[in-house]
């Protein structure tokens, strides 16, 4: 267990208006949390402080080796007043996931859970309460040695960070435009396409870029070994209902594994739909659109929850999702997957963590 040091703010930021708009990742707490390791030492020097400007040395490996990853979950305030966290122990478990890959230290998960819960109960007056919003919570661990080599560093800092976030897409529940891309490539298998690690994300961004010229929200990644099978959102992970049957692509070393992907899938099972985690081709997204037997498109993730997808493009094809509007299994997942983050739907199965 941490023995966590506080030190508060004396001079504590303006909260936000009950309508101001909260766009996503632009508003910052009070507070941060700081770990510190070195190698022999391991973690040490646990503490929460006020939300400052991080001083490195211009040699730090984080900005020579890229060797850093981060997590995203969230809190939500529930009408009765507690505080919610939503499968905490998931994102500590993909953390050291992330961690071994990039040859990072890893942190117990306990200690990654107490950590979250001592820095959203500090500042546990900024999570907002309108519907949509909630308290994005950004740990991540970067690599401080002053060293140029390319090796693991010897020294490191685990931080957390809060954000009150409204809708991540500004489509909100509107279903967005998703651009299968076919020229650029974000991972392969053997590669780090499975770890959450900043590389993975700047990979994305010119195609990002042209999809977003083109009128686009997300790029949907192809595999890129054969570039024919779905892979992921930027984003999101990616689901699509076919025939009657839940689709996804089977997580393959190269597919982000989803905290909120997982939820989906053990709720869809839970209610009696068939599930396959498998490859799913571009062609056979494009017959089925064809043929009217494409009932659905969603992705899934911590940020957005359930974001419906209106229609997707490959190349010179356009494949609209029905008429255009939310699904029937779609608006259900969002709506029980959000119920029991914000306490409105009772928790049977452990996914939800008070914060006291």
């Amino acid at each position: 267990m941490l023995n966590i040091r506080y030190e508060l703010t004396k001079n504590p930021k303006q909260l936000p208006g009950k309508d101001d708009p909260l766009k996503f990742g632009t508003i910052f707490t009070d507070h941060m949390f700081i770990m510190n390791y070195e190698t022999g030492k391991g973690w040490f020097d646990p503490r929460v402080v006020p939300y400052q400007p991080v001083v490195l040395d211009p040699s730090a490996m984080v900005f020579h080796y890229g060797q850093e990853v981060f997590e995203g979950l969230k809190a939500y305030k529930t009408e009765d007043g507690r505080t919610l966290l939503f499968r905490p122990d998931m994102n500590a478990k993909r953390e050291n996931n992330s961690n071994r890959r990039l040859c990072i230290p890893e942190i117990p998960e306990e200690d990654f859970v107490q950590a979250v819960k001592a820095v959203v109960k500090t500042d546990e007056k900024w999570i907002p309460t309108k519907p949509g919003t909630s308290l994005y919570i950004r740990p991540f661990i970067i690599a401080t040695d002053p060293f140029l080599g390319v090796r693991p560093s010897d020294t490191y800092q685990f931080i957390i960070i809060l954000s009150p976030v409204g809708a991540y897409y500004p489509e909100g529940l509107n279903p967005v435009k998703i651009w299968i891309e076919d020229d650029y490539v974000r991972a392969v298998r053997g590669g780090i396409g499975e770890t959450k690690t900043g590389g993975n994300y700047v990979a994305s961004m010119a195609a990002q870029m042209k999809a977003h010229e083109e009128g686009y929200s997300q790029v949907l990644w192809l595999d890129g070994v054969e570039r024919k099978y779905i892979e992921e959102v930027g984003a999101m992970n990616i689901f699509f209902k076919i025939n009657g049957k839940v689709l996804t692509p089977k997580l393959n070393g190269s597919i982000l594994p989803g905290i909120t992907r997982n939820t989906c899938l053990e709720l869809c099972r839970e209610w009696g739909y068939p599930v396959e985690e498998r490859k799913i081709s571009v062609d056979e997204l494009y017959e089925a659109s064809v043929n009217g037997s494409m009932e659905e498109v969603w992705g899934t993730g911590t940020a957005a929850v359930i974001s419906p997808v209106g229609h997707l493009r490959f190349e010179d094809k356009v494949m609209q999702i029905k008429d255009g509007g939310i699904g029937e299994l779609s608006q259900k997942l969002y709506d029980t997957v959000t119920g029991i983050q914000l306490g409105k739907i009772k928790d049977t199965r452990g996914w939800t963590v008070e914060v006291k």
